[in-house]
């Protein structure tokens, strides 16, 4: 059995020892000093020489946990530069208007958080006050991912700074009437003041890291220099538990993204309990970070600790605090001087003695106030510490009180994500402490009244002066006047009309080559951002490594294994492609940021992201929510797009739903292109509505869905008629008759509408042939563009009825006079098609790829669904069976000729 204490073999084991005598001289010392001084002294010099190591150059792993103790010691605090005392005032109103907007808000149960913005004020102002760039600043200022509980403290402060009136504070989460104030961040409920979309968590911090990253792409492609720019996320410790929270850490450290700070607001609570009741999660937080390579500063406790630690001569007060855990922790802010003094002092003698020498206003000042996280001086060394760092991004872990200067009701108890309210005798008690002349008077039938010092108020005149200095006010989205892109040539999408001849095309493949072209345009082509999850060359588009490169912040330091082919891998500082790696999350919040950055940035940018459709939606949806919220542009790609085109894949790859999840999102456009004509299409009307001169009531702040497949197949050429176009991007029209295809029906013969959208038009084409040679029956074929713009135009035609507007929608005008019945036939499930049914006068039916997929070939895949050429034919005569238009008996005769 092994010996538990026997000293392990370790990676140095492999490698010779150049001077044995010197090292057992070392381990000697460390057994000496072990023996004569204890345990803990042996490890606090082994600390220490390691960080001399590491400051000094040596190569060796870092360590992962620092003592639990500020990283800033107090004798290297700078100064805060400025008026700290009015700061602390402009922080006074700001805390009580923010508890006074949700507890007025309480009476009519709209909700809203207090405990937050309490906790986390002065990482807040002491940002603003100091490190916050405006807009007028350099590049485009800072980028500021506010955590959304806080939102009440932010818009406090935008109160006292004039940008919000009482009428605002009084409509927090009540918008219908018009002067509301959205709950959280959302830039398209107030987008003057919101840039980010942060509430839904584990977002914020990832978007953060991407935003970072696209600014040094944007500085390094020449587009726009914000290497100035620095981006600022707030978090909470209880968030960093989402797998987004994290999921990009070690891209930031590879990247040196020293332009990004993370501020994780760690008052140990979240929304039920302790987030590490038994445990202690800055201790987790900093070897997480460190370990991926972050800068990590610890701002834990105030300057009430400053005597404490003077007195631990024998390091067990910081031995203490390390042990304790987070639950005790927050238990101790609740508890009295006698409790504190038993349960913490009392565990080791040496703490015993020094607590004798405190008293026990002390003891409460240190345990119940004293946090990093509340002290303007300490936040402001950690914030100065952060932006001066070069060559990786810095996590702040500030640690606060949840809930603080709220009262005892409040301070770091379980439910205090829940309360929502404050009555008047504890507001009158937060008014003592904060020191804010606000009247028992002005408290008028109950109602707690917000306060100001007035317009020209000292508070006022210097929070403005300050934000002027760093140009002007924060947070603040800016709506920029861009001049319309200019559009690209016009051959680039006519080039597809033709059709491809003999040559099978994947629409996936057309796609692609439109992109080529687009890139290619001296006007706009290099505002084109191509993100594609690890999968180019799946999707085809390996030919455009060599002649946009792949961005990378370090160029291309080795030789590539495929150099001396056409298509070689190329890595350029100045790359136009995002290849993010397997990621759809990161590729997703490069996406936004690139989407984005016409607001952000002043830029517009065009980002197409390509993915395989199955893991676009099904596991990004919520940034696809995020991406509408924070107004995004762009083009979404769903490859190899279907539930029966990727063949052997199986049930997880088999995408049957992509469009019923888009159809959800107000702001996605989602299309099912048949053919390579109505890509190009749809991509030209997108780049005019997005990107140049948007029609009367269009909204160019949407993004586009565009599902593409794999399966390769004749691209036929453009119908010639009028009307081609605008049935492509209102979602239908006639792609041929019966009689343009060819089939030359009797002219008595029954006749119906087949429907079919992406690749499942192929088998409505093949059944329109079998139903005219084989039955005799006359069909007509539709290409159904989006099943969703139809209905979304339905429902608004609707709308308009019941304003007394007679308006009739697309569907039915399209349809009008179409002889027959209708069946769709769609790769997704009928829910898909569906959308529309009850639009259609005609007799409707569907057929759809219902339930899991699997693997097997397509022509198998299809028969399975009922979905294939032949299940549509036997479908269309038992619709025109059932209107007595064919023999009753011809369905099941069908069924047995196909063998169904």
């Amino acid at each position: 059995m092994t010996d538990p204490n026997a000293i392990q073999p370790s990676a140095l084991d492999q490698l010779p020892d150049r001077d044995p005598e010197e090292t057992a001289e070392w381990q000697a010392s460390l057994d000496a000093v072990a023996k004569a001084a204890g345990p803990h002294r042996a490890a606090y010099l082994m600390r220490r020489t390691l960080e001399r190591a590491e400051a000094g150059g040596i190569a060796l792993p870092k360590l992962l946990e620092t003592d639990y103790v500020n990283t800033i010691p107090t004798a290297a605090e700078p100064s805060v530069p400025g008026d700290e005392e009015m700061e602390r005032k402009i922080t006074a109103w700001n805390r009580w208007n923010a508890a006074a907007m949700v507890t007025r808000g309480s009476k009519y149960g709209v909700g809203g958080h207090i405990a937050t913005f309490a906790s986390a004020a002065w990482l807040y102002e002491t940002g603003f006050n100091h490190f916050f760039k405006g807009k007028e600043a350099d590049g485009s200022g800072d980028q500021l991912y506010i955590q959304g509980h806080a939102s009440p403290g932010i818009y406090a402060r935008a109160f006292l700074d004039g940008r919000l009136n009482e009428t605002h504070l009084d409509n927090f989460r009540q918008e219908a009437g018009g002067n509301g104030l959205p709950s959280y961040p959302h830039p398209r409920r107030l987008p003057w003041l919101w840039e980010f979309p942060t509430v839904s968590m584990g977002l914020g911090p990832l978007s953060a890291i991407y935003q970072a990253r696209f600014n040094r792409y944007l500085t390094n492609r020449g587009i726009k220099d914000v290497s100035s720019s620095h981006v600022w996320a707030f978090l909470g410790d209880g968030e960093m538990d989402e797998p987004e929270s994290t999921a990009a850490l070690a891209l930031a450290a590879r990247e040196e993204l020293d332009n990004l700070t993370f501020v994780i607001n760690c008052n140990l609570q979240r929304l039920d309990g302790p987030v590490r009741a038994n445990f202690k999660i800055v201790q987790e937080l900093e070897a997480q970070f460190r370990g991926a390579g972050w800068n990590v500063i610890k701002t834990l406790w105030g300057s009430a600790w400053d005597e404490l630690f003077q007195l631990d001569t024998t390091g067990a007060l910081v031995r203490r605090l390390r042990e304790v855990p987070d639950a005790q922790v927050q238990t101790y802010q609740t508890r009295d001087a006698a409790y504190i003094r038993e349960d913490f002092f009392g565990k080791d003698p040496a703490l015993v003695e020094m607590a004798k020498l405190l008293s026990d206003d002390k003891i409460l000042e240190c345990f119940h106030l004293s946090r990093g996280g509340h002290e303007a001086r300490k936040v402001y060394a950690a914030y100065k510490a952060a932006v001066e760092f070069k060559g990786a991004p810095t996590v702040i872990l500030a640690q606060t009180v949840k809930g603080h200067t709220l009262g005892e009701g409040f301070a770091s108890k379980n439910a205090n994500h829940q309360m929502k309210k404050l009555t008047v005798d504890e507001f009158k008690t937060m008014r003592d402490l904060l020191e804010l002349p606000i009247r028992d008077s002005d408290f008028v039938d109950g109602v707690v009244p917000y306060g100001h010092p007035g317009a020209d108020a000292p508070e006022v005149r210097y929070l403005q002066e300050r934000r002027a200095a760093l140009g002007g006010p924060a947070p603040a989205r800016r709506t920029h006047a861009l001049a319309p892109l200019p559009a690209p040539a016009e051959k680039a999408f006519a080039s597809f009309d033709k059709g491809s001849g003999s040559q099978n095309v994947a629409t996936t493949m057309a796609f692609v080559r439109l992109v080529k072209d687009l890139v290619r345009d001296k006007e706009t082509g290099k505002r084109w951002v191509p993100i594609v999850p690890d999968e180019a060359r799946t999707f085809g588009m390996e030919s455009l490594f060599p002649s946009l490169g792949i961005y990378s912040p370090k160029g291309q330091t080795y030789e590539p294994v495929d150099r001396d082919q056409l298509m070689y891998y190329k890595e350029a500082r100045n790359g136009q492609i995002l290849n993010e790696g397997i990621t759809e999350a990161g590729s997703m919040a490069d996406f936004i940021a690139a989407s984005t950055s016409y607001a952000t940035h002043g830029e517009a940018m065009i980002p197409f992201y390509i993915f395989y459709s199955m893991f676009g939606w099904q596991r990004t949806a919520d940034q696809m929510w995020q991406l509408g919220d924070q107004l995004g542009r762009g083009f979404l790609v769903g490859a190899t797009a279907g539930r029966t085109t990727l063949t052997g894949e199986g049930l997880q790859h088999a995408d049957g739903h992509s469009p019923v999840i888009a159809a959800t999102n107000p702001a996605a456009l989602t299309y099912d292109p048949a053919f390579a004509y109505e890509i190009a299409v749809i991509v030209k009307d997108g780049l005019r509505r997005m990107y140049g001169e948007a029609a009367p009531g269009e909204d160019p702040d949407v993004f586009y869905y565009l599902t593409v497949y794999n399966e390769p197949l004749p691209q036929p050429a453009k119908p010639q008629g009028l009307g081609i176009d605008e049935g492509i991007v209102k979602g239908l029209y006639r792609f041929n008759t019966a009689e343009s295809a060819g089939l030359t029906p009797a002219a008595n013969a029954p006749r119906i509408q087949l429907l079919g959208s992406g690749t499942a038009i192929h088998w409505t084409l093949q059944a329109q042939k079998l139903l005219a040679e084989d039955w005799g029956v006359a069909a007509d074929v539709w290409s159904a563009t989006s099943w969703t713009e139809l209905r979304r135009d339905a429902l608004e035609a609707d709308a308009a009825l019941l304003r007394g507007e007679e308006r009739v929608p697309f569907v039915r005008q399209a349809l009008q006079g179409a002889e027959g019945p209708v069946l769709a036939v769609s790769d997704y499930m009928r829910q898909v098609p569906d959308q529309i049914a009850q639009w259609v006068e005609q007799d409707w039916s569907s057929l759809g790829a219902d339930g899991f997929g699997l693997s097997d070939t397509r022509e198998a895949a299809r028969r399975h669904f009922g979905v294939d050429a032949p299940s549509v034919v036997v479908a269309a005569l038992a619709q025109l069976a059932r209107r007595g238009e064919v023999k009753a008996t011809a369905v099941k005769e069908a069924r047995e000729k196909y063998g169904l």
